[in-house]
């Protein structure tokens, strides 16, 4: 039998639409002479998961998103399902989480099944439970809100320094500050030439410092050579103090004191007129009758030598003038 050209251009042109479509879906993930199944799950919002997106378990591809679409929800708004296809033979225990993740730092997007410990498993067409990891903008949000709040409050605190630095350097502190440098200035100049003139002393009175230097250096030599008579000197006073605290030096200090004490004493009383040499001292009446008694005294003496038939006299003739007062 003889195969015509026509039948041979359609077997030929079949078997390329179907290669094509094998390969398109091939390219899709889909692999039509694998088993393969269905799953889904809901999620509120998907951040930039798309079709053919892997299904990881542990990180290995076991599928892929076949389908993404919106489902209405029971309030009225609306819900994103997304079917998975399974190419690989796994199974999987119900309430099971599908967790939409990040596969790399550049934002791609990935489903992740985590197992529950459900003891039985999905059949195709069940649902699993939903949920979303939080994206890198939004972690880095959350990282970086602290740290932006914490530069704000920095970048008011700085304000107010400023503000408080421009209210602080008014003109004439800056007067002031200028003022300031240059006194100090000028003491780093008068420091600096009393260096110099130190420096001048030290070299014009060099060879009297060498000189006194010198004059200590022999007095150091001879204080070492006469260390043992030092010793010597210092043992005999240490034990010359010996003695004396031994002997009864103590004593008479003790009765020096107690004397002088008991001095003191009197002097006390007779300064507050006590005693007769107190009264002596206090009294005035009785200097005075000392005093009166003298010139009384003195009189009679004069008296005495003018006239001293008054007093001593022989009664041969009797005696005149008895009653003449003394002057």
């Amino acid at each position: 039998m003889k195969i015509s050209k026509e039948f041979k251009i359609g077997i030929v042109v079949t078997a390329a639409i179907a290669v094509s479509i094998w390969g398109f879906n091939f390219l899709k993930g889909f692999n039509l002479f694998s088993h393969q199944y269905e799953l889904y799950a809901v999620y509120p919002k998907i951040d930039g998961l798309i079709e053919a997106n892997p299904l990881l378990i542990n990180g290995y591809k076991v599928g892929q998103i076949n389908k993404i679409s919106l489902t209405p929800d029971n309030k009225g708004s609306y819900k994103v399902l997304v079917k998975f296809l399974l190419t690989e033979d796994v199974k999987i225990p119900k309430h099971s989480i599908a967790r939409a993740i990040s596969s790399d730092l550049l934002g791609s997007k990935a489903v992740e099944i985590i197992y529950s410990n459900h003891p039985e498993f999905v059949e195709s067409g069940d649902t699993l439970i939903a949920e979303t990891e939080e994206g890198l903008k939004t972690t880095v949000s959350k990282q970086l809100a602290p740290l932006q709040k914490k530069v704000d409050v920095l970048l008011s605190s700085v304000d107010s320094v400023m503000t408080i630095v421009q209210v602080v350097l008014n003109d004439k502190t800056r007067d002031n500050l200028n003022k300031s440098f240059e006194s100090i200035k000028k003491a780093i100049q008068s420091l600096e030439q009393t260096a110099y003139k130190l420096d001048d002393l030290v070299a014009s009175e060099k060879s009297k410092i060498s000189s006194i230097l010198t004059k200590l250096n022999s007095l150091a030599g001879m204080l070492e050579k006469n260390t043992g008579r030092i010793d010597n000197i210092i043992g005999n006073l240490s034990t010359l103090s010996d003695s004396v605290a031994k002997s009864s030096l103590k004593s008479a200090i003790d009765e020096a004191d107690k004397t002088l004490a008991e001095l003191n004493k009197v002097m006390t009383q007779i300064n507050s007129g006590q005693g007769s040499l107190g009264k002596i001292i206090k009294n005035d009446s009785l200097y005075n009758n000392l005093n009166k008694s003298s010139e009384d005294l003195d009189k009679l003496l004069k008296d005495l030598r003018i006239n001293p038939e008054r007093y001593i006299h022989f009664s041969l003739f009797g005696r005149k003038d008895k009653n003449k007062p003394i002057d």
